[in-house]
């Protein structure tokens, strides 16, 4: 248990410089759009957290109640299953540090719920902050309709086919 060394769960984190912020515009707050995101969206898994996304259309936008900022709009959620309260809080400490650091600009309207894992507390805030900013890199790719990084079985086998013809 880290907590019980003074400063060690601090450890890879460095002050805060400059005036990067994580405003209320940009979390995601209500219950509705949490379970919106939940039923309708898509999701991205990564070895500590899960990332469930979905595109905002303007109809939404339009029937929201406060006027709703262009770009990605970002929640958290932590269950009981991870911890206590202490454990899952430093838990969205740490991932909201790490969603203000690496927060891609406004390209697509969309909804984020990052879901941690356990292993969350236990890794240094670095890998945290590599897993955030790929989650998001995935995400807006996935968004924008491009290609994943790796290419499909289907095409593999008929690059393999083209290669071997004899095969």
């Amino acid at each position: 248990m880290t907590a019980s060394v003074p400063g060690e769960s601090n450890r890879g984190v460095k002050p805060r410089t400059g005036k990067v912020t994580f405003p209320r515009s940009a979390r995601l707050l209500r219950h509705a759009d949490f379970e919106r995101v939940y039923k309708l969206g898509r999701r991205h898994f990564s070895a500590s957290l899960t990332a469930f996304y979905l595109l905002r259309s303007e109809a939404q936008a339009v029937g929201a109640k406060a006027s709703v900022t262009p770009g990605l709009r970002i929640g958290f959620t932590v269950g009981r299953a991870l911890g206590g309260a202490v454990q899952r809080n430093r838990l969205k400490r740490r991932l909201r540090e790490a969603v203000r650091l690496c927060r891609p600009p406004a390209a697509a309207s969309a909804d984020v719920v990052i879901n941690p894992k356990k292993s969350l507390l236990t890794i240094d805030f670095a890998e945290v902050l590599n897993e955030v900013t790929r989650a998001f890199v995935v995400i807006e790719q996935k968004l924008a309709g491009k290609a994943p990084d790796k290419p499909s079985l289907r095409s593999e086998r008929r690059d393999s086919e083209s290669r071997c013809p004899g095969a």
